[in-house]
């Protein structure tokens, strides 16, 4: 019986999807920090490249992969989309189980898919350095080979609870050349303020990107990256569903549910895009889309649809319509790193406000054990991240066999978990813990977002 399903390097998708062109509903532009009106070019060049840019506005249904991009690419793409048989098995299920393995690429993860192609925007520009945040450091370690690649310098601020959690994730950025610094630091305006006000502050992704940002203004020869949330990084990661979708047509099936995780949204968006825009344009109608989140950041799940800052300090990442926790919520130091993000993608929460993706939040607990039935049954370890997206297949498996139902599940394998063994030590061990939500925290949190006239943000 068959279990992977290669495409070859020749369908290699040659341009990457927007989602826009197909919602008939405008995403909410972003606002400068500090007027609260919609960003300018010119407000947001000293931040980002402008090719960047111009991916980030952009209406296009299709945009062309530059060939050299294409031919890195081709280090590890296309990717195996495979069929978990094992699994099926132990859960006794009709269901049909597929996930797209992305945890073959360099870094171990989806996120070289958007590094690769923003570290080569920057380096068209003439940009010598850059600097980005990372939570587990799959995003960092991703920056890090690209700028290898490319010749750039990269700076780094790991968010310092999973500095200390994933030491070997540091290693990894440290081989590809990448300066790796602990955040909160000393080292910027922003991280001094936040350490004289908790020296044992764990850090956090918003608190990251302040540093980060901070940096980046801080040289012209410098810009910012950011590993999710953005468009132009949602628009690059579309090339895991494009892939997915010629695979599931070699295998002759549809998914009746596409699931992924979601910390800043990059990854779940990327892998369901592309078949969500088959419902958008009444292809297939009937494919559910779950998103799914860790019930200690839950963004999607407790957050509010509203603007809030993109960082933790206001340094001067722009403000954003999404669903929020508050730019100073601060998650606890669970071991999905990665999904510690205080906001969601402001393109991906508007598609949750029309109602066409399911949010759905699991414990940490829960999702480790589905992840080591996983890598018992599959022989994968997944990344503490993707133990949610397998979560959640694993309950719709159970669902069907409880209905009779012999339905198609498809889920994002986004990383593997071979730098995260402390973690699945302390679950294997029973020490891991689940920390109960604290509303108090989140309403405090959510009291600080800013208002906003709508006449100056053109009425979203």
């Amino acid at each position: 019986m068959e279990t992977r399903i290669m495409l070859p390097q020749a369908d290699l998708p040659t341009q990457w999807y927007n989602i826009q062109a197909d919602l008939g509903r405008p995403c909410p532009p972003p606002l400068h920090p500090v007027t609260k009106q919609i960003c300018t070019p010119a407000d947001l060049a000293p931040i980002f490249g402008m090719e960047l840019l111009k991916q980030e506005v952009s209406q296009d249904r299709w945009i062309d992969i530059p060939e050299e991009l294409q031919d890195i690419y081709r280090l590890w793409r296309p990717t195996p989309m495979q069929r978990a048989r094992r699994l099926e098995k132990l859960l006794d299920t009709p269901a049909k189980i597929y996930f797209k393995n992305e945890s073959v690429s360099p870094a171990g993860s989806h996120k070289p898919n958007s590094a690769v192609a923003q570290v080569y925007y920057n380096k068209q520009q003439g940009i010598k350095r850059l600097t980005t945040e990372t939570g587990a450091g799959q995003w960092g370690s991703s920056l890090a080979m690209a700028c290898n690649l490319f010749g750039l310098e990269c700076v780094i601020y790991m968010v310092k609870c999973s500095y200390n959690q994933k030491p070997y994730r540091r290693i990894l950025m440290e081989t590809w050349q990448g300066k790796v610094i602990p955040s909160p630091s000393p080292f910027t305006a922003s991280g001094r303020k936040i350490l004289a006000e908790n020296p044992d502050h764990p850090g956090t992704l918003g608190v990251a990107i302040s540093e980060a940002v901070e940096d980046a203004l801080s040289r012209e020869d410098t810009r910012y990256t950011l590993g999710s949330v953005l468009n132009h990084v949602i628009l690059h990661q579309t090339i895991i569903g494009l892939e997915a979708k010629k695979q599931m047509e070699l295998a002759g099936d549809y998914p009746d549910v596409v699931i992924g995780c979601v910390g800043g949204g990059s990854n779940f968006s990327g892998f369901a895009f592309p078949f969500l825009q088959d419902k958008l344009t009444g292809k297939q109608t009937k494919t559910r889309f779950v998103a799914v989140e860790p019930a200690a950041c839950p963004t999607m799940t407790r957050g509010k649809y509203t603007w809030d800052y993109g960082d933790t300090a206001k340094s001067g990442a722009p403000i954003a319509k999404m669903h929020t926790l508050g730019h100073t919520f601060v998650p606890d130091a669970i071991h999905a790193g990665g999904l510690r993000y205080h906001g969601n993608s402001p393109l991906l929460s508007l598609i949750l406000d029309m109602g066409l993706v399911e949010p759905k939040a699991y414990n940490q607990k829960a999702c480790f054990e589905a992840a080591v039935q996983f890598a018992r049954t599959e022989c994968i370890l997944p990344a503490p991240e993707s133990s949610h997206a397998l979560r959640a297949a694993v309950d719709e498996a159970l669902r069907c066999k409880a209905e009779g139902r012999a339905e198609t599940i498809v889920f994002n394998l986004s990383g593997h978990g071979h730098f995260d063994l402390n973690a699945y030590e302390s679950y294997l061990t029973g020490k891991m813990e689940d920390v109960p939500f604290d509303d108090a925290k989140l309403q405090a949190a959510l009291n600080q977002c800013p208002e906003v006239d709508s006449n100056l943000c053109g009425g979203f």
